[in-house]
C-alpha cells in the first residue's frame, strides 16, 4: 500500500499486523467448530440433493420425449435447466472442492466426480481449486479474474481491444462452459512458451473428448430417443444449456466483480501469513443476499465470502457460518460486500463497461481509488510521520 494514501481509501489502514493475525485465529476457530460438527445431517443433505437432481433430470428428459407439445417442451426445458444448474453449482462445484471427501464415499468424492460440463474435472480442479483459490484476485496469477479476456482493474494497461469487452463478456456468458474449458486449457501459457507442446495437446485432447461426450448426450442421443420430437428436444437441450451458462456466469460475476471488491498486485502476497490470506479472501469476494431458493440455486456461492474463507467446508453450512463471519467483519471494521442479485449483477456489468474505456474517459465518472493492498500488510501512517521517518 502507498504510505501517503488517504486513510479513508484504505480498508485495512486501521489494522495492525497483530490485528490481522488475531483475525486469522478467530476464523480458524470458526472452521474448527464446523469440522468438528460435520456428520450425518450433512451426508444426508448431499445425498438427498443428488437424488433429487437425478430424479428431476430423468423426469424432464422423459417429458421431452413429447416435446412436440408446447406444454411438454416448456416443462421439460425448465426442469432440465434446473437440473443442470443444480448439478453444476450445488453438486459438481462443491464435490470437486472436496467438501464431502470426509464422508469417504467413493461416489461423492473430489477424486472421482465428473460433472455435466465441457471442462474435464481434473483440469478444472487445477485452474480453480489450486490457482484461483490460492491466488484470489491477484493480477497475473488468478486467471479467473476476468478469465484472461477482460480488463478488471484501472492499473491494467488499456488497449483498443478492451472496447469490445462488454460484447466479449456477453458471448462468454452464453457459451460459459466452453469458455471455462478454453481457460482451463491455458492457451496463453502455451503461446508464451511456458507449456510444452505435448502437455498442451494432451489437455486439448481431453477437452475435445469431454465436449464430444457432452454434445453426443445432449444433441444426438436424447433427441434421437425422442423420435418425431427430435428437433424440439434438440432445441430444449440447447435452451437448457444456455440458461445454465447465463445463470452460472452471473453468479460467478457477482462473486468477484462488483464495485468495491479489491484486487492485488503479485508482490502483495510475498511472505503472506495465514491471517493475511484470510483478509485477502474477505476483501476480494462479494455475496448475494436472498432467500433459501436463491442460495440453493447458486450452489451457496451466494455466500462467496464464506466459500473463499472455507472452500472445503460443506456448502449447506455456509448459511450457519455467515453471521459469525459477518460479526468478525464488523468487529474489525471491514466492509462486508453483499446485495440482492440484480444489484450485484448490475454492479459487475457496470464495472465491465467502465473498464472497457480508458481511465477517466467519462468526465463525469466517479473517481475510483487505486487498489490499496500493495506490498506487505503494514499499518497506515500519517504523512507527517512518514516524512519525519525519512
Amino acid at each position: 500500500m502507498t504510505p501517503l494514501q488517504r486513510i479513508e481509501d484504505n480498508p485495512i489502514a486501521h489494522l495492525t499486523a497483530q490485528d490481522i493475525e488475531n483475525l486469522g485465529q478467530e476464523l480458524d476457530a470458526i472452521r474448527s467448530q464446523i469440522v468438528a460438527s460435520r456428520g450425518e445431517r450433512d451426508a444426508n443433505y448431499i445425498r438427498s440433493v443428488i437424488k433429487m437432481q437425478r430424479t428431476v433430470e430423468l423426469g424432464s428428459r422423459g417429458v421431452l420425449l413429447f416435446s412436440l407439445l408446447p406444454p411438454a417442451w416448456l416443462i421439460g426445458t425448465a426442469g432440465l435447466a434446473f437440473a443442470k444448474i443444480v448439478e453444476n453449482m450445488e453438486i459438481g462445484h462443491n464435490v470437486m472442492h472436496g467438501q464431502w471427501d470426509w464422508m469417504r464415499d467413493s461416489k461423492i468424492h473430489s477424486t472421482t466426480w465428473e460433472w455435466d460440463n465441457a471442462s474435464p474435472a481434473a483440469m478444472w480442479k487445477h485452474s480453480h481449486n489450486e490457482l484461483h483459490h490460492t491466488y484470489t484476485n491477484v493480477l497475473g496469477k488468478d486467471n479467473d479474474l476476468g478469465y484472461g479476456i477482460m480488463r478488471v482493474d484501472e492499473d491494467q494497461r488499456w488497449t483498443r481491444y478492451h472496447l469490445i469487452q462488454p460484447l466479449a463478456n456477453f458471448v462468454n456468458a452464453c457459451f460459459f462452459e466452453y469458455g471455462i474449458a478454453a481457460y482451463d486449457l491455458e492457451i496463453g501459457k502455451y503461446l508464451k512458451g511456458r507449456m510444452d507442446k505435448e502437455e498442451f495437446h494432451s489437455k486439448r485432447k481431453a477437452i475435445l473428448a469431454k465436449i464430444r461426450k457432452q454434445a453426443a448426450k445432449d444433441y444426438v442421443v436424447h433427441p434421437l430417443l425422442s423420435g418425431p420430437s427430435a428437433p424440439t428436444t434438440f432445441l430444449a437441450n440447447v435452451t437448457a444449456n444456455l440458461i445454465r451458462n447465463l445463470w452460472t456466469h452471473s453468479v460467478i460475476m457477482c462473486g468477484h466483480f462488483p464495485e468495491g471488491v479489491q484486487t492485488y498486485e503479485k508482490t502483495s502476497i510475498d511472505g503472506e501469513t495465514r491471517g493475511e490470506w484470510y483478509l485477502r479472501q474477505m476483501l476480494g469476494s462479494a455475496n448475494i443476499s436472498g432467500g433459501p431458493l436463491l442460495h440453493f440455486m447458486t450452489g451457496n456461492l451466494s455466500y462467496q465470502i464464506e466459500h473463499h474463507l472455507y472452500p472445503d467446508l460443506p456448502s449447506n453450512r455456509y448459511q450457519e457460518i455467515a453471521p459469525k463471519v459477518r460479526e468478525v467483519f464488523d468487529r474489525y471494521e471491514l466492509k462486508y460486500i453483499s446485495g440482492p442479485l440484480p444489484k450485484q449483477v448490475g454492479s459487475a456489468w457496470k464495472k465491465v463497461f467502465r473498464l472497457s474505456l480508458p481511465n477517466g474517459f467519462l468526465s463525469n465518472a466517479k473517481s475510483v481509488p487505486k487498489r490499496v493492498l500493495r506490498g506487505k500488510f503494514t499499518p497506515w501512517k500519517p504523512a507527517a510521520e512518514v516524512q519525519a521517518a525519512a
